[in-house]
């Protein structure tokens, strides 16, 4: 079943047509959106924003660098240079909204697919593909730029978020209205994952201690190949309001709009105000991952509908169109793409192999004698290999 129109009603009922009729198609009528597919700014009463010339090209910028990330990895892992890799081709004005509307006091907790939030948050995009060659487990500190460890076990990382936005709340970092220390919490999801327990229980935490934490969901309308209408009888949004708190529905592929609800929302963490659920309505052009066959699953209609709503094109017709780009401004960015390409061609082949005695190295901050113990075992081992040569 994978009609563009809504759930059949022989599926689930008729009631379900009502509720993911035509309009969900295009996110309904709750959308806030800025700027239209055809390029077009538009206001909202509750979440308008004024930019900067400077901020609308350096979110075009921003925007067009994930992509090169997106596509340099796909094609290190076609290569055979990377296991696997996860996509968000379509999902960039989502992640670099809510990537530029974060303080550098606040903290990201990721899936495995934020790689725009990453690039935000400084991580050399080179280290996210060391994860997925497998000779680390997320080299980068997170210390260095409040950006946790991608998350491979679907959901968990929302439980974690929960957490440090409690310990942000006792440390009295939320609420003091000094805007360099109070702070917030982001915890990233998708559609899927909303219908794991560890989401559901997040929200329940969040809720009773009124933790300055953004439950920020992409809905690309796909877990791996369920459609979103098999996972939930309303919009995701409004599942928040079951929990206690406000949830808002953004055009995922208005980076304009995704900056603006986001920024909003994790203002109101900072001040003492509780969580918030974003539910960035997009769509994953590409496939869940690089195992992944979508073609199996959905039909080539839905993906040409929504790449008529790319979000890179359509800012940059509207950076054209209001005369805020040059020719020179593009030149120069596609230098900037072709030299990331590079870097990250070269720097992934000459990433090294992990020394296997380093998995003993981080997992307690003193060792233990069982785990000193497990370690000497493990090194003799090695070196069995090494005399039988």
């Amino acid at each position: 079943m994978n009609d563009t129109t809504g759930v059949s009603s022989g599926a689930f009922g008729p009631d379900l047509v009502e509720v993911f009729g035509p309009s969900q198609r295009d996110g309904g009528p709750d959308l806030v959106q800025l700027l239209t597919p055809e390029g077009e700014r538009v206001h909202h009463a509750e979440f308008d924003y004024d930019f900067s010339a400077e901020q609308l090209r350096g979110f075009y910028r921003d925007m067009v660098l994930t992509r090169r990330i997106d596509t340099e990895a796909t094609a290190l892992q076609r290569h055979g240079e990377l296991g696997i890799w996860a996509q968000l081709l379509g999902q960039e004005a989502a992640q670099i909204g809510a990537g530029r509307a974060l303080r550098p006091q606040d903290y990201v907790f990721p899936t495995y697919r934020e790689h725009g939030v990453a690039y935000c948050r400084g991580v050399d995009p080179l280290d996210l593909l060391g994860l997925f060659r497998g000779v680390d487990q997320g080299a980068w500190d997170p210390a260095d730029n409040n950006f946790g460890l991608y998350t491979i076990v679907i959901g968990a990382q929302v439980l974690h978020g929960v957490g440090y936005a409690m310990g942000i709340q006792r440390d009295g970092a939320v609420g003091t209205g000094d805007a360099e220390r109070d702070a917030a919490v982001i915890a990233h999801f998708g559609d899927g994952a909303s219908s794991q327990g560890d989401v559901n229980e997040a929200f329940i935490f969040a809720a009773s201690y009124n933790a300055p934490v953004v439950f920020f969901c992409q809905n690309n309308q796909w877990a791996i190949s369920e459609p979103i209408e098999r996972q939930t009888r309303i919009p995701l949004y409004q599942r928040a309001l079951g929990f206690g708190f406000p949830g808002v529905r953004v055009d995922g592929n208005d980076v304009l709009a995704t900056y603006a609800v986001t920024q909003a929302a994790l203002q109101r963490a900072r001040d003492g105000q509780g969580p918030t659920l974003v539910e960035a309505y997009t769509y994953r052009m590409g496939a869940h991952t690089t195992t992944d066959d979508p073609t199996r699953y959905r039909l080539s209609d839905d993906v040409e509908h929504w790449k008529l709503k790319d979000p890179i094109k359509r800012l940059e017709v509207y950076l054209r169109r209001n005369g805020l780009v040059d020719q020179q401004f593009f030149d120069e960015l596609d230098q900037e793409a072709k030299d990331l390409g590079h870097h990250l061609r070269e720097g992934c082949k000459a990433l090294p192999d992990p020394n296997p005695m380093s998995v003993f190295d981080h997992v307690y901050t003193e060792m233990t004698d069982e785990l000193a113990a497990q370690r000497d075992r493990y090194a003799t081992y090695l070196a069995s290999f090494e005399e039988s040569h």
